[in-house]
């Protein structure tokens, strides 16, 4: 994006300390269940060589699968509508992002086995995240038997309306119901399969907003986010999605720094 970001940095160093953060909360997340199978994919699309090499630094330094996996923009171009709902042409930048969770939605549906967690490039996330994520899900899940879906981040501007929610107990936070959330969410394959349809529409019409598939599913399925927040999204300073509050946002960032 154009616009000034959280912290002000180059692109690439929020994605490189955003993926510190999520292998630092799986290498957590490995000691609390050592018998699940972790698997990081990364999907990348046209990243300087540079850039790749720290990546691969980076991966190699964790405990688990990992992968990179190199988005052909052609695969997927002609399944995109030219024109979105505002009735604007769709720009190439919003043709590979669509690409992109094309491609992430098809890697999840083929080799994932159980829960999925998609994750966006520019979300700093807590060491305990994805082991309170997986502990909650357990938990809420058999209680209300039915699949679910996590947000890790506690959006500021959902504060804004006066909504109906339900409150949920976690492993160590407490969840709250939400209609809406962003690209990064943690779910099951159960989910995946179940409104594909509905997940792949959000890769073929850009949507305004872009998110109404998913918001269109939380209708039907539980979605929950954490009190206090789990992770910070670095967009942009004069974004409505805001820092999620009562969470220390620049302890994360300079935490992250070592990669």
């Amino acid at each position: 994006q154009n616009k000034k970001r959280l912290f002000d940095k180059e692109k690439s160093e929020y994605t490189f300390r955003s993926l510190n953060s999520v292998i630092s909360s799986l290498n957590q997340a490995k000691i609390s269940f050592p018998k699940i199978e972790f698997d990081l994919v990364i999907v990348d699309y046209n990243s300087k060589k540079s850039d790749l090499d720290k990546i691969n630094n980076q991966l190699n330094k964790s405990n688990f699968n990992n992968s990179i996996v190199s988005l052909n923009l052609n695969e997927f171009k002609d399944q995109i509508k030219k024109v979105n709902a505002k009735n604007e042409n769709v720009t190439e930048n919003q043709m590979s992002n669509m690409s992109n969770i094309h491609k992430s939605l098809l890697i999840a549906k083929k080799q994932c086995k159980d829960l999925v967690y998609f994750v966006e490039d520019d979300y700093l996330h807590q060491e305990e995240t994805i082991k309170e994520m997986i502990f909650t899900y357990e938990r809420i899940s058999s209680q209300i038997q039915r699949e679910l879906i996590l947000c890790p981040v506690d959006y500021p501007y959902l504060y804004t309306k006066i909504d109906p929610t339900n409150i949920f107990l976690g492993s160590n936070k407490h969840w709250r119901r939400v209609e809406e959330t962003l690209c990064t969410f943690f779910t099951s394959k159960i989910i995946i399969e179940k409104y594909w349809s509905k997940f792949i529409s959000m890769c073929q019409f850009e949507h305004y907003p872009f998110e109404q598939p998913l918001h269109d599913i939380y209708r039907s399925e539980y979605c929950l986010s954490p009190i206090p927040s789990l992770a910070i999204h670095c967009t942009n300073v004069n974004s409505i999605f805001g820092l999620s509050p009562n969470v220390q946002w620049k302890e994360m960032w300079e935490k992250n720094k070592n990669y």
